[in-house]
């Protein structure tokens, strides 16, 4: 809802919810006097207004009431501010207003009426300054300045701002920029209801000067040293545009041929914008020529306004670079881009939560392990703070460091418990830790207080996994237990964190049914024998949630199993003997003549040679050797042995060594794995 600001009051019938679409002008009175208008008695002499023993006639009665010979036109003119000089010709033009201020006579039907006292004023910058400090970020703060001033106190506002605007302490280089950042203006004519109106004064109307200088208004401007605009911004006070100092600034700020379409007299304020340390901006104030001029008292308010602006653009610039900061902290600290492992397509979705809690812990994580299995990781860090992303990635590199020792899920959950509670008492998190083997079909699942995942099977129906629930990470003392279940070709497992299930307006367990009865009504659309597309499904999945369920970040891996065929596996075990090499070669051999890829016969002879050699060479126990046929070959040989394999040039007169720069040279990718029990060295070759 817009707060409309109160500090005037309305004739009768007149709209209070209208602000922008009323015009406020006034006509002047011809003929004005210089002097104070006297009361005029019934014998047309003038006369003093009539005062009891010295004292002030009553000003709290209702509506601000006024003896009868105040309200027949008396007016008491009031002393310029402190260090502002009488402006020429104002006694004059307030006099000639003061009764039209009272009694709103010469404004147009449905027009408000302009601020008449100090209390009109007071008010005006309370409501003003509370629309401005509304706004969160630097553009709802320029709009509720421009807002709030048109057309209560001026028809027109100009707001510049430094470009680019320094944030915090830090001291900007090269010369001071101005950029306009916005114009707002009262519309031509439009009555309460939009609608465009005759003019209500001049019976052969002429373009608006307020329109013509809003578009001629140069968009940047260089503020010169020593110049005169950076002498008006380094006084901070708002001015009158006519004095000499903002009429020699005018130009620098509004590009040549600007200066001339500001109002003449005081129809113009100039006003710096300063913030904490430094100015930040200008804003100029315009009232059109038929309107009243401003009054020394209005400067005060000019800077009322602007002061609270400035503080509030400040505090913006500052959350604005923080929020930027966090948000880069924690998308750093998320994968870029997925692994593509053997049997297993991936997609995954991220959303921050609102503006009021953005920055969150939650990650996902897929990380290929030895034998072409992978690692599905999702969790959850409590809390909403810069300290939550920190703790995020550091638990996300913990995961990734657990699984490339290839250690059970719950040992994972295990460490990563022993972790959080190294960072702290009261760093907890909740965890999912899953492995799919994509030769045997099965998946690994162990569970640390995360919502648990449901599986999307191929004919569209939607199960929740039973998993064990488990205490959170960062607990301590509490053991996790692993459970092994069936993932058939062709099903998708849906991780996710709590946001997406789990809001104000529903509990987790409601979220959860809500969840599995989208992903059953998805599947339904692509038929009982395709599933759904993973990036359709996931944005199927985000559609779910309503207006208010974002006060949590949600974070999202899908996961579409393919599995890999019996037929295109091969495995065998070697005995450590010298026969091992020779023996491997020939099975290789009959496996790609199975497979119709006699081609690659001489390069995988060639190699699963050299691999095994160095296996059976260290180890006392039997050596594994596995084919796999996907869109590539690969090949994999594991021992007991815990030492990785190294690189290295051998030298002319080694008998030994090029094994594995042999495997470098003609394999497309190959490396080395530690195993909980020893190690696998794996290579791949192109089929074609």
């Amino acid at each position: 809802m817009t707060e409309q600001p109160t500090s005037f009051e309305r004739p009768q019938g007149a709209d209070p919810a209208e602000g922008r679409g009323a015009l406020l002008r006034t006509q002047k009175a011809p003929g004005t006097s210089a002097l104070p208008a006297q009361a005029v008695g019934q014998d047309g002499k003038g006369t003093q207004p009539p005062v009891g023993k010295g004292k002030e006639p009553p000003v709290n009665g209702p509506e601000h009431s006024q003896p009868a010979a105040a309200e027949a036109g008396a007016h008491r003119p009031r002393p310029a501010p402190e260090g502002i000089p009488p402006q020429p010709g104002a006694e004059q033009e307030r006099s000639a207003a003061a009764q039209e201020r009272r009694t709103g006579r010469g404004l147009p039907p449905g027009r408000p009426m302009p601020m008449r006292r100090d209390g009109d004023r007071l008010r005006f910058v309370g409501a003003a300054t509370r629309r401005i400090a509304r706004g969160l970020d630097l553009d709802e703060i320029v709009m509720g300045l421009c807002r709030a001033t048109v057309p209560t106190f001026s028809d027109a506002i100009l707001v510049y701002l430094r470009d680019p605007l320094p944030v915090g302490d830090e001291r900007p280089t090269g010369p001071v920029v101005l950029r306009l950042r916005r114009s707002d203006r009262i519309p031509e004519e439009r009555d309460t209801e939009g609608v465009l109106l005759p003019p209500a004064f001049d019976p052969e109307p002429e373009p608006s000067v307020l329109a013509e200088l809003s578009s001629l208004t140069t968009e940047l401007c260089e503020v010169r040293p020593g110049g005169a605009l950076n002498e008006v911004l380094r006084g901070v006070r708002p001015v009158f545009a006519d004095a000499p100092a903002a009429r020699a600034a005018l130009p620098e700020l509004l590009g040549d041929g600007g200066e001339a379409l500001v109002p003449s007299g005081q129809h113009a304020i100039l006003a710096p914008l300063r913030g904490r340390r430094r100015v930040i901006g200008a804003a100029l104030f315009l009232r059109r020529p038929e309107r009243l001029a401003f009054e020394a008292d209005d400067l005060l308010v000019a800077a009322q306004l602007a002061t609270h602006s400035a503080l509030g653009i400040d505090k913006a610039v500052l959350y604005g670079r923080e929020a930027y900061i966090a948000d880069e902290l924690q998308r750093t600290m998320l994968p870029e881009t997925l692994p593509r492992p053997t049997g297993v397509r991936l997609a995954s979705r991220y959303l921050p939560a609102a503006e009021t809690a953005r920055v969150g812990g939650d990650w996902y994580d897929a990380i290929p392990l030895p034998g072409s299995r992978v690692a599905l990781v999702v969790g959850d860090v409590m809390g909403h703070s810069m300290t939550s992303a920190a703790i995020m990635g550091q638990l996300r590199t913990t995961a990734q460091t657990l699984a490339g020792l290839d250690l059970p899920p719950q040992e994972v959950l295990h460490h990563l418990d022993e972790q959080a509670q190294r960072l702290g008492t009261d760093r907890m998190a909740t965890c999912l830790y899953a492995v799919y083997d994509p030769v045997t079909h099965r998946i690994t699942i162990a569970n640390a207080g995360h919502p648990p995942p449901v599986l999307l099977h191929l004919g569209g129906r939607a199960e929740v996994l039973r998993v064990p629930p488990g205490a959170p990470i960062g607990v301590g003392g509490v053991d996790f237990e692993a459970v092994e279940l069936d993932a058939p070709a062709g099903a998708t497992l849906l991780l996710y964190t709590d946001g997406l299930v789990e809001s104000r307006l529903r509990d987790v367990w409601t979220g959860i049914e809500q969840l599995r009865e989208k992903l059953a009504a998805t599947a339904r659309l692509t038929g009982p024998d395709h599933p759904p597309p993973l990036e359709a499904l996931c944005d199927e999945v985000l559609d779910m949630l309503g207006p208010g369920d974002r006060d949590d970040d949600i974070a999202l891996l899908a996961a579409r199993f393919d599995g890999i065929a019996p037929s295109d596996v091969a495995y065998w075990r070697l005995e450590p003997e010298e026969t091992a090499p020779g023996q491997a070669r020939r099975l290789a051999r009959r496996a790609l003549a199975r497979w119709d890829l006699e081609d690659l016969t001489d390069s995988v002879e060639l190699l699963v040679s050299e691999v095994v050699t160095n296996a059976v060479r260290y180890t006392s126990r039997p050596v594994t050797l596995r084919l796999l046929r996907t869109d590539v070959l690969r090949c994999e040989v594991g021992d007991d042995v815990p030492q990785l394999p190294r690189l290295r040039q051998a030298r002319a007169t080694d008998e030994g060594g090029r094994g594995l720069y042999l495997v470098n040279r003609l394999a497309r990718r190959w490396g080395a794995t530690r195993l909980s029990a020893g190690k696998v060295v794996w290579f791949e070759l192109n089929r074609s």
